[in-house]
């Protein structure tokens, strides 16, 4: 399982995880696209955006392994913000590829990106 080293392993201040330790011994837990409904509470709302400021300032358009990413954080975002960058896509891998679709996270998450157009 790859590290990536410097990403941020938690929002600050909370328990929101951003990243596992050490892989599950039990297997590994699968990514799914959850559905993200208007009256989520706030800090959820904040660790999504946090997230994928995250995501975006690590990787940016670059296509990157999951990884020590944590599945559950991830599948908040899966399908519509960070898509598969593979086929056939296996969401139960470490190595699987997953890239940031730019168009929907700049949708989403508007005020991650405005900070890019002011240089």
């Amino acid at each position: 399982m790859l590290k990536h080293r410097g990403f941020p392993g938690r929002l600050p201040s909370t328990d929101f995880q951003f990243t596992i330790r050490r892989a599950n011994p039990k297997g590994v837990t699968e990514i799914v696209r959850r559905e993200r409904y208007r009256d989520r509470r706030p800090a959820d709302r904040r660790a999504d955006a946090a997230f994928m400021a995250a995501l975006w300032e690590h990787f940016g358009e670059e296509p990157f392994e999951r990884g020590n990413l944590d599945a559950g954080r991830l599948s908040w975002l899966f399908g519509r913000e960070v898509k598969p960058a593979e086929d056939p896509f296996d969401p139960a891998s470490y190595e699987a590829l997953l890239v940031i679709d730019v168009a929907a996270a700049r949708a989403a998450f508007p005020e991650i990106f405005e900070e890019d157009e002011e240089w």
